[in-house]
């Protein structure tokens, strides 16, 4: 019993489970045990629960090792909407630590993108300054997350102080952060600032991605001027861009709307047979749409044609089938 008094000196807490994982040599001989982001996302959140930091760091270390990378949960120990907590202050600490490169650059974005959700953009920025002064790699996607949501909350004069931050920097700006603008201001259907940006753009030589035009068919569709989604459409398909899955959502969603039910009808159907996923999306979506407006007859022209493909209804769809469709095709013969 002394023995094993002298052998554990210290109790088994959490914290010791922890550090114990971190730093243990594997065994040479044994056969290697395969880590997931889940196992390191938990630890890392117990670690930061308990303040254990210095867990934190070894773990991120290790993570990127494993090839278990950073994902949305993995400081999910930081909550609070404070301006000020002394979990940030110990990050702050402990992630100029980390493994320079790769490991460091993308802890910093990880937690950025974080402190973003918990709407702490003060917080982001002095995370910004770090990098900058620790030069650790900052690029346009680093500022991304504070962009957005400032975007988001339409922030538009500060979310331009940002750009002007990215600059000041020598950071470029890319489609992507003036995609956050154009999104803003299409939902409002600002066409005027939507312009503006655009013009930015060409004049900085930027050239429009899938998300541009996706935020351009927005617009258009705020704007009740289906036509003018129609051709961005086509100038999409023109220059060889894939068409996201929301592109077509807008325009099924402006067209019921304003009552166009068998152009809709026709919409969807000239896109059918390129893409099963696609199908899918676009005819289940519509054809709950129609049912909604008790638009049965047409409802019931793409419910045939998603059987016809064996294409997969949702619960509700399949049972207005079975009830509407082909009962009373049953009853007729």
């Amino acid at each position: 019993m002394s023995l094993l008094r002298r052998f554990v000196k210290e109790p088994i807490n959490s914290r010791f489970l922890i550090r114990s994982i971190s730093t243990v040599k594997p065994n040479r001989n044994a056969s290697p045990v395969r880590r997931t982001t889940t196992e390191f996302d938990n630890l890392i959140y117990e670690a930061g629960n308990s303040g254990d930091f210095e867990s934190i760091r070894r773990l991120l270390n290790t993570r990127v090792v494993h090839a278990c990378f950073n994902t949305t949960s993995t400081f999910k120990f930081l909550t609070n909407t404070a301006s000020y907590s002394p979990s940030l202050e110990d990050l702050r600490r402990i992630l100029p630590q980390t493994d320079a490169g790769y490991t460091r650059k993308h802890a910093y974005e990880t937690l950025i993108a974080r402190l973003c959700k918990l709407n702490r953009i003060d917080d982001a920025k002095i995370l910004i300054s770090d990098m900058v002064n620790g030069r650790f790699g900052l690029t346009s996607s680093t500022y991304h997350p504070i962009i957005n949501s400032l975007t988001k909350k339409n922030k538009i004069e500060e979310a331009w102080c940002v750009i002007e931050s990215m600059r000041s920097n020598s950071i470029p700006v890319d489609v992507t952060s003036y995609n956050y603008f154009l999104t803003s201001h299409c939902y409002d259907g600002d066409v005027a600032e939507t312009s503006k940006v655009l013009k930015k753009m060409e004049e900085e030589g930027l050239v429009p991605d899938t998300r541009t035009y996706d935020a351009l068919v927005l617009g258009a569709c705020k704007s009740r001027n289906v036509e003018a989604a129609m051709v961005i459409l086509r100038r999409m398909e023109e220059v060889g861009l894939p068409v996201l899955y929301a592109t077509h959502a807008h325009v099924i969603t402006e067209m019921i709307e304003c009552g166009y039910y068998a152009l809709v009808v026709e919409f969807v159907m000239a896109y059918v047979g390129k893409d099963k996923r696609l199908d899918e999306e676009n005819l289940g979506s519509l054809a709950s749409k129609l049912i909604k407006r008790k638009r049965f007859k047409e409802a019931e022209l793409v419910l045939e044609e998603m059987c016809v493909r064996g294409l997969r209804m949702g619960n509700g769809l399949r049972e207005f089938y079975e009830t509407n469709v082909i009962n009373v095709t049953e009853k007729k013969n």
